[in-house]
C-alpha cells in the first residue's frame, strides 16, 4: 500500500460510525453482514449507512457482494494488512525482533 491509499484508509476509519462498522465486519468474519443489519446494529439510517460503507469500500477496507436486492459487506483483511504493513514498514529501525510483540498482538489467532 502506498501513502495515498494509506491516507484514504486512515481517513475512512477516522469517523466513528465507519470505525464501528469496520470493527463489526471484522467480528462478523467470513460471513460478513448485510448492509441493513449493519445499520440496525449501529442505529444508523439505511441511506447514511450506505454512504459510510461506500467510503470504506473506496478506501479498500471492505468488499461487498450483491445478494438479490441487498448487499452483503465483508472486512477486506488484505486492505487492512496493507495499511498495517505500510504503517509498520520501517518499524524498529530494521530490528524486526523488536516488532514481534506488536505483530503478535495484531495477528489473527483464528
Amino acid at each position: 500500500m502506498d501513502k495515498t491509499n494509506s491516507l484514504a484508509a486512515l481517513s475512512a476509519l477516522s469517523q466513528d460510525v465507519r470505525l464501528d462498522a469496520f470493527r463489526l465486519l471484522v467480528q462478523a468474519g467470513a460471513e460478513g453482514l448485510p448492509a441493513g443489519e449493519i445499520g440496525d446494529r449501529l442505529g444508523v439510517r439505511q441511506n447514511t449507512m450506505s454512504s459510510h460503507l461506500s467510503i470504506l469500500h473506496q478506501a479498500g477496507l471492505v468488499r461487498n457482494r450483491r445478494e438479490g436486492r441487498g448487499i452483503r459487506y465483508f472486512a477486506d483483511m488484505e486492505g487492512m494488512r496493507g495499511l498495517l504493513g505500510f504503517l509498520m514498514e520501517d518499524c524498529c529501525g530494521g530490528r524486526s525482533e523488536l516488532c514481534q510483540p506488536v505483530i503478535q498482538e495484531v495477528a489473527c489467532s483464528c
